[in-house]
């Protein structure tokens, strides 16, 4: 696939035609959009690496105070499309367990029937919860559509009350009274917008590794510092012999927002006092909204000897949205006990000297209880 970049901050992105890439130019206005094929770097991950999730607040942050219908139209459109795409390779996935089910009922053992049926069952379950998913984002979408109207409408009214004589005191109750509801649609707007935020799930991404024709050594050292909104993620790398490169984190949570875009800052650290910034990008997120994970480029430079492979995989869900981790924890436990319970073996049998020893210890307790030790 292939993902657009945002020249200036103000200037909304152009439709982009999908490949295989994340194509990334710097920030300069009059650079035209570029698409680049993916590439895999060698990338040494380092032990203890975990999985870092940083909040912007989300939906729990306060709503915008301007509304971009524009740009709403946009994410939900492409919304749609993922959850879309989800629903049909789930689907996919739910035929083919059925089809193994048939063929394998009569020359197959019970278990492995009851681990399909828990498989299919488990999709449809999830499938259902899509369904509600997506049903709820179009009812939000809905409500945001009749709002929008009902503003351009109040709008108007404001407009026309304005361009009149304001001089009748009825003239004036109208425009006060059509300012009043402008600005609350505009608040209803706003409140829509972010609730709508609040349903977009969770992008991971996981750092791949750069990759520079002729440019990457053994030795040098780069910062990756990533902003997204509130979020950040910062991120040091080295690159080592046999291109191998080692980074101290390689994995983050970020939560889809609706009018930001992904800024991406590169550095080379040279010397303790000497850093070189080798490129500062924004790129469009609204295309990461997929079904599958995607591997996807970023030019840094603007050569493009500089690139930055990620692995961003987009989870309709976020981590609020999950089941309770105690829920979780209970039934691995429980499913732990019985399996050990299955699994364990007869005790052995003690011998004549354990058998003697045992007695004596019983003995002498008894003695010992009736103060005769």
């Amino acid at each position: 696939m292939s993902l657009s970049v945002r020249p200036q901050r103000r200037v909304l992105v152009t439709k982009i035609n999908r490949s295989q890439s994340f194509a990334g130019v710097n920030s300069s206005a009059d650079r035209p959009f570029r698409n680049l094929s993916p590439f895999t770097p060698t990338v040494s991950r380092k032990t203890g690496s975990r999985v870092s999730r940083m909040f912007s607040m989300s939906h729990k942050s306060p709503p915008p105070k301007v509304p971009q219908p524009n740009r709403l139209d946009e994410v939900y459109e492409a919304l749609k499309k993922g959850l879309t795409a989800y629903l049909e390779v789930h689907q996919l996935e739910l035929e083919k367990l059925s089809t193994q089910i048939r063929e394998s009922k009569r020359n197959s053992r019970l278990g492995f029937l009851y681990d399909l049926d828990k498989q299919v069952k488990s999709i449809e379950r999830f499938l259902r919860r899509l369904e509600f998913h997506a049903s709820k984002i179009d009812e939000l979408y809905e409500a945001y559509c009749i709002q929008r109207r009902l503003r351009d409408g109040a709008h108007n009214m404001v407009k026309a009350y304005s361009t009149g004589s304001p001089g009748s005191r009825e003239a004036r109750e109208s425009l006060a009274e059509a300012n009043k509801g402008y600005k609350e649609y505009t608040e209803n707007m706003c409140l829509l917008e972010n609730e709508l935020e609040s349903q977009l799930g969770e992008f991971h991404v996981r750092m791949k590794g750069l990759a520079g024709f002729a440019r990457l050594c053994a030795g040098d050292q780069y910062e990756i510092f990533m902003k997204y909104g509130r979020q950040r993620w910062k991120l040091r790398g080295r690159i080592e012999v046999n291109s191998k490169q080692v980074w101290d984190s390689e994995e983050m949570v970020f939560l889809p927002l609706v009018t930001e875009f992904l800024s991406i800052k590169v550095t080379e650290l040279k010397s303790l006092a000497n850093h070189v910034v080798v490129g500062n990008v924004s790129c469009e997120t609204k295309d990461l909204f997929a079904a599958l994970p995607q591997v996807v480029a970023v030019d840094i430079n603007d050569l493009g000897t500089l690139k930055l492979s990620l692995e961003v995989t987009w989870n309709p869900f976020d981590k609020d949205d999950q089941p309770s981790a105690a829920s979780t924890v209970n039934k691995a436990s429980t499913v732990n006990k019985r399996f050990s319970t299955y699994n364990q073996s007869p005790p052995d049998t003690p011998s004549l000297r354990e058998q003697a020893f045992y007695v004596s210890v019983h003995q002498a307790g008894l003695l010992r209880r009736h103060g005769q030790w």
